[in-house]
C-alpha cells in the first residue's frame, strides 16, 4: 500500500531528525522508511520510498515543501525555452541514491517480499511542473495541451524519454515490478484522456520492453480503459468509486487488476474494513489476475489497528 509508512511512529520518529527530502535522497534512510511497514506488517510487496517529483527535480526543476503545506518547484515552466531547459541526459547521474536504496532494500527483502519501483506519470508530472507546485486546480496544462500542442508534445517527450531513464535505474537496481500513477489522469475530458496521458505512458511500457511488469493507476479515469488497455500494461488499478468485478470483466484474461478498497475505511474501525475487505474478496473469488490494495493512497488519519485488520482479513482469506 503506497504511502503506509507515514502514520508509524517509527517514520514520524525519522520525520523529528531529518527533512522528507532527506529521507528520500538518503539511500539508508530511504531503505529503512520502506521496511517500516514490511517490518509491521508483513505485506507481501515493498514499495520504494521516494516521491514522483524526484524526475523533474532530475532534469533540473527542484522542488521543496511549502510551510504553509504543498510542493513548490524552484519555477514554473511557461515557454519552450523553459522546456529545452530540461536535461534529459542528467537523469541517469541525479538519481543515483535511487540506484543506490533499491539494492539495499532488496538485499533485506531476502527474497521474501517484491520490491516495487514506481514514478509520476508524464501528464501527473506535467500539472505540476507547468502550475509550478501543488494547486487548488490545476488548469495550465489542459491550457497548453489545447492552445499549444507542438510545445506540449515536447514537453511531454522529454518528460517520456526522462521517464523511461529513471525506470530503466530501477529495473537495474533490482526492481521486481514497476507502477506508474497517473493521479491527474481524472482531470481531463474523456476526447482528451489518450492524447493528453494514456500514449505518453504507452511509450514509457514500451521503452522498457516487458522487462518487468507494470501497473498503470489512473485515478478518476473510468471512460478509458481501452485507452489505458492500450498502453501496454500488464496489471491496471482501479480507484474506489468503480465496481472492481464489473470492471474486471471489461479487461482481457491477460491483463490483471488491482484495488479497491476506500482509503478512507483505514480512519474508521476494524470491523468496518474486515467487512468490506470481505465484500470485495468474495466478489473477486476466482478471478485470475486480481491483486487487492486500495483504491489509491493511505491516508494519514489511517490507525495502525485499522491497517493490521486489513492485512488480517486480506492474508486469511479463503
Amino acid at each position: 500500500m503506497r504511502q503506509a509508512g507515514r502514520c508509524l511512529p517509527e517514520y514520524r520518529a525519522l520525520k523529528e531528525k531529518y527533512t522528507f527530502l532527506e529521507l528520500v535522497q538518503t539511500p539508508e534512510l530511504a531503505t529503512e522508511v520502506t521496511l517500516q511497514p514490511i517490518r509491521r506488517f508483513g505485506f507481501d510487496a515493498a514499495i520504494l520510498f521516494s516521491d514522483i517529483l524526484v524526475l523533474p527535480e532530475a532534469l533540473g526543476q527542484g522542488y521543496r515543501f511549502r510551510e504553509t503545506g504543498g510542493i513548490e518547484m524552484d519555477f514554473h515552466i511557461s515557454s519552450a525555452a523553459d522546456i529545452d531547459r530540461l536535461e534529459v541526459g542528467a537523469v541517469q547521474e541525479r538519481l543515483q541514491y535511487v540506484a543506490k536504496a533499491l539494492p539495499m532494500i532488496k538485499q533485506a527483502l531476502a527474497g521474501r517480499t517484491a520490491l516495487i519501483g514506481f514514478a509520476g506519470s508524464p501528464w501527473t508530472l506535467a500539472n505540476f511542473m507547468l502550475e509550478g507546485g501543488s494547486a487548488k486546480e490545476f488548469t495550465k496544462a489542459k491550457a497548453l495541451f489545447y492552445s499549444d500542442r507542438e510545445t506540449f508534445c515536447k514537453l511531454m517527450e522529454k518528460l517520456t524519454a526522462g521517464l523511461i531513464t529513471f525506470l530503466q535505474l530501477q529495473i537495474d537496481a533490482g526492481a521486481d515490478a514497476l507502477q506508474i500513477f497517473d493521479t491527474s489522469g481524472g482531470n481531463l475530458a474523456d476526447n482528451a484522456f489518450e492524447a493528453a496521458s494514456a500514449q505518453w505512458m504507452g511509450k514509457i511500457i514500451s521503452g522498457l520492453k516487458n522487462q518487468v511488469p507494470v501497473t498503470v493507476f489512473s485515478k478518476g479515469v473510468h471512460g478509458n480503459w481501452e485507452a489505458l488497455l492500450r498502453t501496454g500494461a500488464q496489471v491496471l488499478g482501479v480507484d474506489w468509486t468503480q465496481n472492481i468485478s464489473r470492471t474486471r470483466n471489461l479487461f482481457p484474461a491477460n491483463v490483471g487488476i488491482q484495488g479497491n478498497l476506500d482509503p478512507s475505511l483505514l480512519t474508521t474501525t476494524p470491523e468496518v474494513v474486515a467487512a468490506e475487505a470481505t465484500r470485495i474478496l468474495r466478489e473477486m473469488r476466482g478471478s485470475d489476475g486480481f491483486i487487492f490494495n486500495l483504491g489509491h493512497g493511505v491516508p494519514p488519519a489511517a490507525t495502525l489497528e485499522n491497517i493490521q485488520a486489513l492485512v488480517n482479513t486480506v492474508q486469511n482469506f479463503k
